[in-house]
């Protein structure tokens, strides 16, 4: 799933606009109900958490894509590298000591 940014990076000055704003929220609140349903459907907390993780994991690995194409172009952009990598890192070892495989 493509992140917002991702969506809008063409064209930034968007996200000011109050429709596009309620717009987002209600991506948000859908995306809520996705996980939600998928728990009920299955009714197992580990399929869950395996889907939730696969999206932290490719959210990471978006934002430092993007960091990546700032440095390139020479973009000014937070420094979310150090961040990412730790989150990346722990998710990674935790799910590697439950035998869970991504």
């Amino acid at each position: 799933m493509k992140s917002f940014r991702e969506i809008f990076k063409n064209n930034p000055s968007l996200l000011n606009e109050p429709e596009v704003a309620q717009l987002l929220e209600y991506c948000e609140q859908l995306q809520d109900e996705i996980v939600e349903f998928k728990f009920q459907k299955t009714t197992n907390k580990e399929l869950a958490m395996l889907d939730m993780l696969k999206e932290v994991i490719k959210g990471c690995d978006a934002i430092e894509k993007e960091q990546a194409e700032h440095e390139r172009f020479g973009y000014d952009a937070p420094n979310y590298q150090e961040t990412i990598s730790n989150l990346k890192r722990y998710v990674l070892k935790r799910c590697q000591d439950e035998k869970i495989w991504l």
